[in-house]
Parts: C-alpha cells; sequence; structure tokens
C-alpha cells in the first residue's frame, strides 16, 4: 500500500473524478492528499475530501497567489483549517523562476501562513523553486513548524539541511528520469525522511514519462527507490507510510 502525498485534483485536468479513485484504488493507493492552492483548487479539494474517505487536503496559497491574496482571503483560509480532512498547510513557499518581481509578497505570505501553521499545530507541504536559500531562511523563523518539501530535487547538501531541520523530502517521478541526479541523492541519504509524491497531473514518472500523470503511478516510484536504495518495494512502502503517518497524523 501507499499514499501519495502530494497530488492535484481537478475536473480541468481530469473528466472523470470517480474513475480516478478507483484507479488509485486498484493499484494499491490507500488514499491521496490533495494540495488546494488557490481559492479554486481549495473549494474543489475539499468537495472531494468529503465525497472520499481516502482523500485528504492540505490547503494554502501557492506563492504565484501572492499579488492575488488579501487579508480577507487569509481569514476566510484560516477558518478551512478546522475542516476534518485538513491535515496541513501547502504548498506554500517562494517561486523565482519567472522572476522576482513580487519577491517581497511573497515572502509576505509565506510567513502569513507559516504563522498559521505554527498556531494551529499543522505540518507545512513548501514549494521553493530557484530560491532554497531564501526558502531556508524562513523555514528557520518558526522552529516549531514541520514539513514537507514538496517535489524535492536539490543537492544532497541542501537535502541534509532541510531533513536536519526536521523536514521530510518529497519525491515524485524526477527521481525516475534517466538524466535525474536525485536518485544519487536518495541513494545517500536512504529514506528515513522520504515521502513519496506524485505532483499529478504533472511529472509522470517513466515509463509513462508523456502521459497524463496519476497517483496510481505511485509504485513506479516506489519501485526506482527500491532498486536505488537496495530495498524490497514492501520496505519501501513500509517506511514511506510510517513517515507519512508521522508527519500528517494519519493512521
Amino acid at each position: 500500500m501507499f499514499i501519495d502525498t502530494h497530488c492535484h485534483l481537478s475536473l480541468e485536468d481530469y473528466e472523470n473524478i470517480d474513475s480516478v479513485i478507483q484507479d488509485n484504488r486498484q493499484a494499491g493507493i490507500k488514499c491521496i492528499i490533495i494540495s488546494g492552492c488557490t481559492k479554486e483548487s481549495i473549494q474543489e479539494s475539499l468537495k472531494y475530501a468529503d465525497l472520499y474517505e481516502d482523500v485528504y487536503v492540505t490547503i494554502g496559497y501557492h506563492p504565484s497567489e501572492a499579488s492575488l491574496t488579501t487579508e480577507a482571503d487569509i481569514l476566510a483560509f484560516e477558518e478551512l483549517l478546522s475542516h476534518k480532512k485538513v491535515i496541513g498547510i501547502g504548498e506554500i513557499g517562494l517561486d523565482y523562476h519567472y522572476g522576482k518581481e513580487d519577491a517581497s509578497l511573497q515572502k509576505e505570505l509565506f510567513r502569513k501562513q507559516m504563522l498559521l501553521a505554527d498556531k494551529h499545530h499543522l505540518p507545512v507541504v513548501i514549494h521553493s523553486r530557484d530560491a532554497t536559500e531564501e526558502t531556508i531562511n524562513i523555514l528557520k523563523e518558526f522552529p516549531s513548524v514541520k514539513g514537507d518539501i514538496h517535489c524535492f530535487s536539490g543537492s544532497l547538501e541542501t537535502a541534509k539541511q532541510y531533513i536536519s531541520m526536521g523536514y521530510y523530502l518529497g519525491i515524485g517521478g524526477v527521481v525516475t528520469f534517466k538524466n535525474s541526479k536525485l536518485f544519487s541523492v536518495i541513494q545517500q541519504i536512504g529514506i528515513s525522511s522520504v515521502l513519496l509524491e506524485t505532483d499529478s497531473p504533472y511529472l509522470t514518472p517513466e515509463p509513462n514519462r508523456g502521459k497524463q500523470n496519476s497517483s496510481k503511478y505511485i509504485p513506479a516510484i516506489a519501485k526506482c527507490i527500491a532498486e536505488v536504495c537496495d530495498l524490497t518495494i514492501e520496505e519501501v512502502s513500509k517506511i514511506t507510510l510510517q513517515n507519512t503517518y508521522r508527519l500528517f497524523d494519519l493512521k
């Protein structure tokens, strides 16, 4: 059994949500954690969490929403944190891939959501793209908050730094790509701080790269990690499930 700790599920990407859920179950996916990271996707994600017992949600405003998010949005967002299927705040963080014109707004939004995570004792799911140093510096401001570095693809040194701060690394389809250096990092750190994710509908793992991604492909990621770390797929399942239960307080 596996848990997809980070995916996106929307009618904008999938024609039949019920079919996606059924495919996941048949593939041995115990549950999925949807990331709602815009006002619209938060509401849609909560709807699926109410409909399906094996769907949980993390909610948070993505850094791309920094210029669109108001104080009223933050207040409304905080009220949703009491929903029984909301198990974390994310994905939140910094993204400078397309420039830093709104960097100050991104950091302000990031800190506001980290404060809420601290206040409500919830883990965070961190999005960091071309902003590693500033992301780490902000995380250090909130030492009691722990979480998941979503879609980790950094260096061994960066991995060790996040882990030393109490964070887990979300590993997805990138680890299966032939030109990826991530498998070398995983080989050296092991999987005691690894979570499995797809980030579907994006970043489909080999051998299905090029197709629409789905949580049903988690076993392909687990298989790759098992081979890299000289483990059985059952061992990868057991350890990553324990990591997920521990971080998100799932049972």
